[in-house]
């Protein structure tokens, strides 16, 4: 994925209001992401990726828990063509740690994703996230959705049953228990990787490609199944983790959920386990999936 450097100086200068001046860092897995200085001394982060409808909507949810005070980087235009892409720009935000894995890290980070959410803004107030990311909820018209970074039908890579069979199964729990779940506007991709910390101080929440609206249960579902993960293989979390991140979920929001709340959110966690596991499988990582 490249962009012409005298094009994205021009896109700066038109949407930014200056061009660059100096290339930070070059980065990039689903997108490209270039950081900048521009020549009136602002540092911008502009990400350029394929178009979707989504896009507009999650800008919009950033920008609001910017302006309610959520530490995240400030959006800086609108999702706007550049060549056959789209690109957003948000400010430069430096600095910050991962927190440590220890007991008290799922404490931390879901009280950090309860914070996000009873600040997010209404689902009908930013206009449609869907379809939201594959890892997150399933298809409704195909057992596994399209993935998102291999380049595979899922529905046409053979097995293992027992793989097959358990995504039927928790796709039917997820998509019976949302229908009856009032959806939140929430982050699905709430990674150690995409979150820095100063001290047990949330600095700074990236990557906001991926918001999606879903039952509240499954958001915090789906993050306690990714929330250890820090970008190095073999750091999910475990059965353990997830359960002491839902339990830190719901005391940081003062609610209990019922029976079928938490049958939402288990479902959700192991909804992302599945879908990875099919994508190892895709890749002929079989040593992974246990076939």
């Amino acid at each position: 994925m490249l962009v012409d450097g005298a094009a994205l100086a021009s896109w700066c200068e038109e949407h930014l209001g200056a061009p660059p001046e100096a290339t930070l860092f070059r980065a990039g897995h689903l997108a490209m992401v270039v950081g900048l200085r521009l020549r009136d001394g602002r540092e911008a982060v502009v990400k350029l990726r394929p178009g979707s409808a989504r896009l507009a909507a999650c800008v919009r949810v950033q920008r609001h828990l910017f302006d309610a005070g959520f530490p995240c980087p400030q959006p800086l235009c609108d999702p706007v063509p550049l060549g056959d892409l789209v690109a957003t720009a948000e400010s430069l935000v430096g600095g910050g740690t991962q927190l440590a894995r220890d007991a008290d890290r799922a404490v931390h980070i879901a009280s950090a994703l309860a914070r996000l959410v009873a600040l997010a803004p209404a689902c009908d107030a930013v206009g449609s996230l869907e379809p939201p990311p594959p890892w997150a909820w399933p298809d409704p018209h195909a057992l596994w959705p399209a993935p998102d970074d291999v380049d595979a039908d899922l529905n046409a890579v053979a097995g293992p049953e027992w793989l097959d069979a358990l995504a039927a199964e928790v796709r039917d729990v997820l998509l019976d228990g949302g229908a009856a779940s009032p959806a939140v506007v929430g982050h699905v991709d709430f990674e150690s990787q995409n979150l820095r910390w100063l001290g047990t101080e949330l600095h700074c929440v990236h990557d906001w490609d991926n918001v999606a609206a879903l039952p509240e249960p499954a958001v915090a579902g789906v993050c306690s199944a990714m929330f250890t993960a820090t970008g190095e293989p073999h750091t999910e979390a475990s059965i353990d983790e997830s359960a002491r991140f839902l339990d830190a979920y719901q005391a940081a929001r003062e609610w209990r959920w019922s029976d079928a709340e938490l049958r939402l959110a288990w479902g959700a966690g192991l909804w992302v386990r599945a879908f990875n596991a099919k994508k190892s499988q895709a890749r002929g990582d079989a040593h992974e999936v246990g076939a």
